[in-house]
């Protein structure tokens, strides 16, 4: 099935074709119990581990986690994200979890950014346990000190959405599809410089379709290229990374990967980190990636989109509740971005005025778990200014979100339960061109899925509640996850916001609610490489919103992804 939907596009059909023909070579019967090596980050002795498992192998739901501590399928200890079941680097009690602490984004088999995976264990041949490993690990001297890793991915996405962002965009009984291919070569000159390049295509189709821009059909591009200078620097593990890269070292909620479209969002410049056993800092300067060219290799860089900042963790000493060991982190951070896309506008009752938006976001998000609870508290302050487009006049933005989830998990029992509850608060502002702008924006697509699953709904003037309940049966290969989010506006008097804008409505609007959007996602792991995520919601709008010409709809999107 997925070969002939690659193949409609011959240029397409390279990549995809030879990756989607190794997936029934590439089943794995399971993870072998490899002798670990000492982390270079040498941590300070602990009385025992975070958490206790029944077996050193890593659940095979978590060999692609996504973002967020809170909620992953099942709970594995630090040496379980380690080869061989797991390819986090050697970041000590960073890798606890989905490895997100270290800054690099999740990481279990595969990482949500291929360079962040280490398969270096693989020098030993010896080790190989999976068709691919030969591709993991290519040595290219005598010596096995220089060697080339090679990683790649497949996705075909395809989606129905009965009234596309509430009926107000788009078109209504929409299937649309979407396939994307990605190849990465990471070279490694021995331990201290690396160079990492990926290549990515993508296209779209389907019927009553809409949307399709630069970032769902994109002929064969450099996605990411940069290199990588690192080595231990006053005790800490040092790097400084320049070129194109993804950026994941932000809350998900406010920053991630672009994961809807078939393009994913990168970053051009510079970054440095260092980490040491209970610290790490990161400080970046950034101009995003422009992907509007449709010709092949004219990726360019767009100056006037900017993310720079800094951001501080911090491993919380342990301390005890209720007679539970609490282990957690602390993030610190300040991140400032200047853009000009569709959440750059100010509504007013007679139109919409855009304009260039530059916002400083100073906050903190602390999570963690005990034996029994895990959970994630964030809080930010984002200020700095609107410049109306075509004038001098500029108003200030003064706005703040708050972000927190809390649940129970019963990690004993073979269905490993989670049920929790998730409460997100983001200010919003007054309709008019006066004053402080008082609406929170999250310009750089923060995780599809921690908010709403159909995107009709922006993380702007807004207050979100919703219970969460997951459960991961038998040895993990399959997760369902279930949540209900009831929403209503922060002001009354501000727009609803959408992700690329805010609405306008045929009457209008009074109240707050805005409707409640249950939701469910399941994810297989079929083997190591294969997996397949459903995804349904209702979007049930108020009664008020009704009125007012909003719509009610469902939503589907299936996703079958090949990664090696």
């Amino acid at each position: 099935m997925l070969l002939s939907v690659v193949s409609f596009r011959h240029e397409r059909s390279l990549i995809a074709g030879v990756l989607l023909l190794m997936v029934n070579l590439g089943h794995h019967a399971g993870a072998q119990t490899v002798p670990l090596k000492a982390s270079p980050i040498e941590s300070p002795p602990t009385e025992e581990e975070w958490i206790k498992v029944p077996s050193t192998e890593r659940p095979i739901i978590q060999d692609y986690p996504h973002a967020g501590v809170v909620g992953q399928p099942r709970r594995i200890t630090a040496k379980q994200n380690r080869a061989p079941n797991g390819h986090q680097g050697p970041w000590g009690d960073f890798n606890y979890g989905n490895g997100e602490a270290a800054g690099f984004g999740p990481v279990g088999r595969y990482g949500a950014a291929a360079w962040a995976e280490d398969w270096s264990y693989l020098r030993d041949k010896r080790k190989r346990t999976d068709f691919f490993d030969p591709l993991k690990f290519i040595a290219l001297n005598n010596s096995r000190t220089i060697w080339l890793t090679l990683s790649g991915e497949s996705r075909l996405r395809n989606w129905y959405e009965e009234a596309p962002f509430l009926g107000r965009s788009g078109k209504a009984q929409s299937g649309r599809f979407g396939i994307r291919n990605l190849i990465g070569a990471d070279l490694h000159l021995g331990e201290h410089v690396r160079f990492f390049g990926q290549l990515i295509n993508a296209d779209a189709g389907g019927w009553k379709g809409f949307g399709y821009g630069s970032t769902y059909r994109k002929r064969l591009d450099l996605q990411q290229g940069f290199v990588e200078l690192k080595g231990k620097v006053a005790g800490a593990q040092t790097g400084f990374m320049f070129g194109r890269q993804q950026f994941l070292d932000a809350p998900s909620y406010m920053l991630y990967n672009r994961e809807t479209p078939n393009v994913p969002l990168s970053w051009n410049g510079g970054r440095f980190y260092a980490l040491w056993p209970r610290i790490r800092v990161d400080a970046y300067d950034f101009v995003q990636t422009k992907t509007d060219s449709p010709l092949m290799f004219h990726n360019t860089e767009d100056y006037g989109t900017r993310l720079y900042g800094g951001n501080t963790t911090m491993i919380v000493p342990a301390f005890s509740v209720g007679g539970e060991r609490v282990h957690s982190f602390l993030d610190l951070f300040y991140i400032r971005y200047r853009y000009s896309s569709g959440l750059s506008a100010v509504p007013t009752a007679a139109r919409v005025l855009k304009g260039t938006s530059s916002r400083g976001n100073l906050g903190f998000r602390w999570y963690g778990t005990s034996a029994s609870v895990e959970y994630s508290v964030g809080a930010l302050y984002q200020n700095g200014t609107f410049q109306y487009a075509g004038t001098e006049r500029k108003s200030s933005v003064r706005a703040w979100a708050v972000n927190t989830i809390i649940g129970y998990r019963h990690t004993p029992s073979p269905l490993h339960p989670f049920l929790g509850v998730q409460a997100d608060i983001y200010s919003g502002g007054s309709d008019g061109q006066n004053g402080t702008v008082r609406t929170y924006m999250a310009p750089f697509n923060p995780q599809t899925n921690y908010l709403d699953t159909t995107t009709y709904i922006s993380p702007s003037n807004l207050v979100s509640l919703s219970p969460v309940i997951s459960i991961t049966p038998w040895k993990g290969f399959a997760s369902l996850r279930l949540k209900a989010p009831f929403m209503w506006r922060e002001n009354a008097n501000g727009a609803i916001w959408s992700s690329s804008g805010p609405y306008t409505f045929a009457h209008a609007y009074r109240g707050g609610y805005v409707g409640v959007v249950p939701q469910a996602s399941l994810t297989l792991q079929i083997n190591h490489h294969l997996t397949w995520q459903i995804y349904g919601a209702r979007f049930m709008a108020s009664q008020s919103l009704r009125k007012a010409g909003a719509q009610s709809g469902s939503y589907a999107q299936s996703n079958v992804t090949f990664r090696f």
